[in-house]
């Protein structure tokens, strides 16, 4: 049963089946963007259709780039502005960071006036280290609610590197992200290299991967010493790869490993795979390590396990998921159906993404009958019991994650509703379509 606002999933027992997924968020908007600024036309195929890339293009439009997409398809024809042609405009950008954050950063180098705001939710999501790293390199911007967080308003800066620029790298591998794919904005034209060094710990590298791997098929190859300096060299500029082929979303991978890990499989999942740039498909080790099997291919996977409906259990696991925060949401919905408490450690990010993801996470999960513990930046969850499990309605936050890792919990022996459940158009709008076209009652 279902409305515009709740969708009810009754218990299901099985899960196999194959489909394609969607094509990656991270990817999608970094393309996107990377084309836009590249000298020539780009084609890009499997490009996602999603709130998030819904929200760059349209943006991208705003500003005068010349472009051609067709979501039934896929595809799309990107123009390369270079820099941009509309030099005043206001972006409303939802709650997308991967637009908000590499925007913010390439208007500010270039020059302008804009003005940048997105949902409630985007208004409390933190942007002071970036803001704060531009500004030191000479740029315009100026907080227009609360210090540190968006809205913001972007002016005509002068922008100069006589000495390296320092940002953070704590809080959000976005902020480092944005800085890099701008750099080139301001070096195509200069006789010197762009230094940025990382201040601390940087979290989820494997997000830079995904980053520097895109700047380098543009034709900028940065030079990476360690995870504290990156030098982008003098003279680098975007130029158009031709055509670009966007490989699926690895983080949306995660939902439908476990469904293979407890509801039996086999799932095969086509669209990425052991070639991935994706720092998530390392999903694919955790559900292994909790008892699956896996069989890897360059651009597919297919994940078999237990039969978690019928009493089996998956293996408890304590580890660390600062390099996979967005598929370590799946783990903790799959941390119901182990042999023991399982802990997700190394977790702060969670706390500055659509919603709280520790505070949610911990309500939402203790709703079904779990015993769950949490702090500043870990969770732990204590397996339900077979005759502990409770119905729940289970709150979503506006955020797709919360949405698709409490599918899973229709594997318990209860019905579970979820609120809002459209909110996973953020990334993945067809998502329960493909979800109960996989499971079995």
């Amino acid at each position: 049963m279902s409305d515009s606002s709740s969708l009810c999933l009754p218990p299901v027992r099985l899960a196999s089946g194959e489909f394609k997924l969607p094509g990656s968020k991270s990817i999608s908007n970094r393309v996107l963007l990377l084309a836009a600024l590249a000298e020539g036309v780009t084609e890009l195929e499997g490009l996602l259709d999603s709130d998030d890339t819904r929200v760059m293009l349209d943006a991208l439009r705003t500003l005068g780039v010349q472009l051609n997409a067709d979501a039934a398809t896929g595809r799309a024809q990107v123009h390369g502005a270079g820099i941009f042609p509309v030099k005043q405009a206001d972006l409303f950008l939802g709650n997308a960071g991967t637009a908000f954050r590499p925007l913010t950063a390439a208007l500010a180098l270039m020059g302008g006036d804009y003005r940048l705001s997105g949902v409630p939710r985007m208004h409390e999501r933190p942007i002071g280290d970036l803001v704060d790293a531009l500004v030191a390199l000479g740029a315009d911007i100026r907080y227009t609610g609360t210090p540190g967080y968006p809205p913001l308003g972007i002016g005509q800066g002068h922008i100069h590197t006589d000495q390296p620029v320092r940002i953070k790298g704590s809080v959000s591998s976005q902020f480092l992200t944005a800085l890099l794919m701008a750099a080139p904005i301001f070096t195509a034209n200069q006789a010197g290299d762009l230094v940025i060094e990382v201040d601390g710990e940087l979290i989820s590298k494997p997000y830079i991967l995904i980053t520097l791997n895109l700047m380098a098929r543009f034709g900028v190859v940065v030079k990476r010493e360690g995870w504290q300096r990156f030098i982008i060299p003098a003279g680098a500029r975007y130029r158009a790869p031709g055509k670009i082929l966007i490989e699926g979303d690895a983080s949306t991978a995660s939902y439908f490993m476990a469904l293979g890990a407890i509801g039996g499989g086999p799932v095969h999942i086509h669209g990425a795979g052991a070639d991935s740039i994706q720092g998530d498909m390392a999903f694919a080790d955790v559900v292994e390590s909790m008892g699956a099997t896996v069989v890897r291919a360059p651009d597919s996977v297919v994940v078999s396990g237990m039969k978690v409906a019928e009493g089996e259990r998956l293996k408890a696991f304590d580890q660390d998921f600062n390099l996979i925060p967005d598929a370590a949401m799946t783990a903790a919905a799959m941390a119901l159906f182990a042999d023991g408490p399982c802990t997700l450690r190394n977790i702060a990010s969670w706390r500055v993404k659509e919603t709280d993801r520790i505070d949610a996470m911990h309500a939402e999960l203790e709703k079904l009958g779990a015993k769950v513990e949490s702090g500043p930046d870990w969770l732990r969850v204590y397996p339900v019991e077979s005759s502990a499990w409770k119905a729940a309605t289970i709150k979503t936050y506006d955020d797709h994650r919360m949405a698709m890792c409490f599918s899973l919990a229709a594997f318990g022996a209860m019905p579970v509703t979820i609120l809002d459940p459209d909110c996973v158009g953020k990334t993945f709008p067809g998502y329960f379509s493909v979800f109960k076209d996989l499971v079995q009652a």
